[in-house]
């Protein structure tokens, strides 16, 4: 085969906004799906305050989210390798608030 007709990578230029760049704080996040697309709101759950409001949406397809499950993992294990183990504490209350780890099941893969 030849390689004339190979084109380089293209680089990609990524703008980050100033109110971007500032960021939004999570909590919690809810996720959901469909056949086509995940949803996940980034929430913040705050002490005494019965209500959760979503301060971001994001909307990607099945492919994309498996991506970012990969790149996620990547990314934590570089970070533990560099800053040690990072532990899940039990939660204290009778609630479930915050990013809260599934439940192990042997039988699931």
């Amino acid at each position: 085969m030849n390689d004339t007709n190979q084109q380089p990578p293209q680089q990609l230029s990524i703008e980050l906004g100033e109110k971007e760049a500032e960021g939004i704080y999570s909590n919690l996040a809810i996720i959901t799906h469909s056949p086509s697309e995940f949803i996940i709101d980034f929430t913040r759950v705050m002490p005494g305050v019965p209500k959760a409001k979503v301060y971001a949406r994001i909307i990607t397809n099945p492919q994309h989210a498996k991506m970012f499950l990969h790149a996620l993992k990547e990314n934590i294990e570089k970070y533990e390798k560099k800053y040690g183990v990072i532990k899940i504490e039990p939660q204290s209350s009778g609630g479930t608030f915050g990013f809260t780890p599934p439940i192990k099941d042997d039988k699931v893969n």
